[in-house]
């Protein structure tokens, strides 16, 4: 939501400041999440939870069933004549992580719902291994942990909850209390992979974030957040890479990766993709050992992957590791500033 968007200026967003919502979302559609059922969706469809873009609001926009809503609502509730009623008092939908990790913290937005938000929500979690559909996850054999408890909601705000629980989940319920309208569900935390499906794998990405890589710090967040580095697929604009400011200091910027585990390094590849007039000058990629010993945060231990580099705007940069040495770490330099869109880390698991 910006400024310009009608209703901005008494939308809560409190959650913003919440520590959380710094790490990962795992139920980002662009990750492979899903919504895959739902007890209701009368008013409005339930993909739109996992829609990574701010809710909008066309106000006097009606279609056959009523104002057209961008979030998930569901019809008001009306005891035992409901028609696609739900267990007890509430109506709720399933989600599929699309990345499998641990859940730090939600955010339930129910921004542009204000006469029509739920009163209260609560969230459960499960780990199942595959891919199970609607039936395999309501069996009555499936154990759901709740990890956040029943409690109120307020209408057109961002509603956060931390979650202490520090157990692996691979789906989600949501369900809300009685009725009424989300606009977006976001649940960040931090990935944790099948390590079996890594093995298996043999040689891929380590510093992808689909594979357990995470950013752990970065000199500058000006204009697009670091994770984007580590995102699946190519970037379709510059939103969606790394951008930091112009800097005016005579310094460089920076950002620091924890990867997948401990691996071998054989190839780089840097992409510049969609930055054109403000691609970073020049790049270097290093590596560091933690499990020798030290402070990936400090300057010392690290070792070149890849040598101080010119770069070339709107260009996938390839660079293979001459040397491959075990790191847990990796640190891309970009000089002076500027933009990368995707930084890719092939290798294995040593």
């Amino acid at each position: 939501m910006t400024p310009d968007d009608p209703g901005y200026a008494d939308y809560d967003n409190a959650a913003a400041d919440l520590p959380f919502t710094r790490l990962t979302d795992l139920a980002d559609r662009r990750l492979g999440a899903g919504v895959i059922a739902a007890n209701d969706e009368l008013f409005a469809f339930r993909e739109n939870l996992l829609l990574p873009t701010p809710a909008v609001f066309q106000p006097h926009t009606f279609g056959p069933k009523g104002q057209l809503m961008d979030g998930w609502e569901t019809r008001r509730r009306r005891g035992d004549d409901q028609p696609h009623p739900a267990a007890d008092d509430h109506d709720w939908v399933l989600v599929r992580l699309g990345l499998p990790g641990v859940v730090h913290g939600v955010v339930v937005d129910t921004a542009h719902f204000r006469g029509n938000h739920p009163q209260q929500i609560s969230l459960e979690a499960t780990e199942l291994p595959g891919t199970p559909g609607p039936e395999e996850l309501l069996a009555p054999d499936v154990k759901w942990q709740e990890i956040v408890p029943r409690g109120a909601v307020r209408g057109h705000a961002a509603n956060g909850f931390p979650v202490a629980d520090r157990r692996r989940w691979t789906h989600l319920r949501l369900k809300q209390y009685p009725d009424g309208g989300i606009a977006r569900l976001r649940v960040h935390g931090e990935s944790r992979p099948d390590r079996a499906w890594l093995a298996a794998l043999g040689r891929f990405d380590l510093a992808a974030l689909e594979h357990g890589g995470a950013i752990e710090d970065a000199s500058d967040r000006f204009f697009s957040p670091p994770v984007n580095l580590i995102l699946p697929g190519r970037s379709g604009s510059m939103g969606e890479g790394w951008e930091n400011r112009r800097r005016r200091d005579g310094g460089h910027d920076w950002v620091r990766l924890r990867l997948a585990g401990r691996g071998l390094v054989g190839a780089v590849e840097l992409d510049t993709g969609n930055y054109v007039g403000n691609a970073a000058g020049w790049a270097a990629v290093l590596g560091f050992d933690a499990s020798t010993g030290g402070d990936p945060a400090g300057p010392d231990g690290w070792f070149e992957l890849v040598p101080r580099t010119r770069l070339q705007p709107d260009a996938v940069h390839r660079f293979p590791v001459e040397r491959p040495r075990p790191a847990t770490h990796a640190r891309l330099d970009v000089f002076p500033d500027g933009g990368v869109a995707r930084l890719r880390l092939h290798g294995s698991l040593a």
